[in-house]
């Protein structure tokens, strides 16, 4: 029987930094709320199941605009977990929080590594080519 691959190809069409922070993630979505003037609102924790290895919970915010989202995540699974590298995205496991921004939001993209930059919590902070990273597709919803 002649079998078949299918090939699928996404289309990471969103902008991705790494946050280095040491604050909870209610404080840094604050800072970054009162910082651009947003809404990030904690949404349902993310579950990732992979087979016969273990659960990744990350937790999330997130900003509803007219024109795109923007997106804060922490980078390390909540709780315990039995994963080896228990990350969402293991690429950039020095970084604490991914901020994913999508769609017409061209304002807010092009002041916000020197907004961020000025927000006291963040540490350090820098963008990320999604195209680059071996563990993008954890990062499609």
């Amino acid at each position: 029987m002649k079998s078949f691959k299918l090939d699928v190809e996404y289309d990471f069409d969103f902008d991705l930094y790494g946050v280095v922070s040491s604050s909870k993630e209610h404080t840094l979505a604050w800072a970054l709320n009162k910082s651009f003037r947003i809404r990030l609102i904690k949404q349902a924790d993310l579950c990732i199941d992979y087979l016969n290895k273990g659960r990744l919970v990350i937790s999330n915010y997130l900003h509803r605009a007219e024109h795109g989202n923007l997106r804060l995540f922490r980078n390390r699974s909540v709780g315990t977990s039995t994963l080896a590298a228990p990350f969402l995205v293991p690429d950039i496991k020095e970084y604490d929080y991914v901020i994913q921004v999508t769609g017409g939001l061209n304002h807010l993209q092009k002041e916000l590594l020197g907004t961020l930059h000025a927000v006291p919590l963040v540490q350090y902070v820098r963008p990320f080519d999604p195209n680059c990273l071996r563990y993008k597709e954890n990062l499609l919803f």
